[in-house]
């Protein structure tokens, strides 16, 4: 596991984070907060080339939306949260300082996948 604290890439944190929708517990914004629900599930799609598009579900309805826009986002913030939680934020420059524009707490903290390391050492190896 990622030591706690730890910085990402966003291009890290996506792709593992769709593969670990199911263990989101909440996500948002400064303004705005959605828990996950036993009915609910979490759906990952695009809106168009430059926005991501989270939705939670209800079936088939939508319950929330958040639209991301990878552009902006610098860096993915790492750390424990409460009662075993991990957050996940996402950072942005705002006039010359790091800002959270987006969250998602989850049940476990980052751990890449085993193909990834393995991609990652043989890249060293070579």
């Amino acid at each position: 596991m990622t030591p706690m604290n730890t910085t990402l890439t966003f291009t890290e944190f996506w792709p593992w984070l769709i593969e670990h929708a199911n263990c989101i517990l909440r996500a948002g914004t400064s303004d705005s907060l959605v828990y996950d629900e036993d009915d609910y599930h979490w759906r990952f799609t695009e809106e168009d080339v430059r926005t991501l598009l989270v939705q939670v579900m209800r079936g088939k309805r939508p319950v929330a939306e958040l639209f991301i826009e990878p552009e902006h986002i610098a860096s993915v913030q790492v750390s424990s949260g409460e009662k075993g939680e991990f957050n996940f934020d996402l950072l942005a420059e705002v006039q010359g300082q790091a800002q959270v524009i987006y969250y998602f707490v989850l049940a476990h903290g980052y751990e890449p996948d085993e193909q990834d390391s393995r991609r990652r050492e043989q890249g060293r190896l070579h």
